[in-house]
């Protein structure tokens, strides 16, 4: 494999969007060497649907379209990033019982420590920011069991 992979989509920041995304991403992943319905892949497609979800829902229509953003270095670390331009960064909600949302961050930051990777914020030249997640870059091809794929 190269040394360096890239790949990029733009969508509009409206609610199917979210599911191109994770398509995008996943098959992206799989031509670079993930299978698609491996524990890897599964974990990175939810990372994808909580940011894509995130630029999408607290936005509040000041972004447009959003960018997912991939690099893989040296078959070393995978970077995804989703950027939107909207100046707000997100920030954690008090939990309430009542509460439907706002947890999206905390599952990405736990599914990325769990994966050894880390969660980081930047705003970017533009006025945006860019929310992304570096793993240790895993083909291994854990299969998942039946019921833990995605509907």
């Amino acid at each position: 494999m190269a040394d360096h992979l890239e790949a990029s989509v733009t969508l509009p920041s409206e609610p199917a969007s979210v599911s191109a995304a994770r398509g995008y991403v996943v098959t992206t992943l799989a031509e670079w060497g993930l299978p698609a319905h491996t524990e890897a892949a599964e974990t990175i497609r939810l990372i994808v649907s909580e940011l894509a979800t995130n630029a999408v829902q607290h936005t509040f229509g000041q972004s447009p379209t959003f960018t997912v953003d991939l690099r893989l270095d040296r078959d070393e670390h995978l970077w995804i990033g989703v950027t939107d331009s909207h100046p707000r960064f997100p920030k954690r909600l008090p939990a309430a019982v009542q509460q439907d949302n706002g947890r999206g961050m905390v599952i990405i930051r736990w599914l990325a420590a769990e994966c050894g990777g880390k969660l980081r914020v930047r705003p970017t030249r533009e006025g945006g920011k860019t929310v992304s997640i570096e793993l240790p870059w895993s083909a291994r091809a854990r299969p998942v069991t039946a019921g833990q794929q995605e509907p």
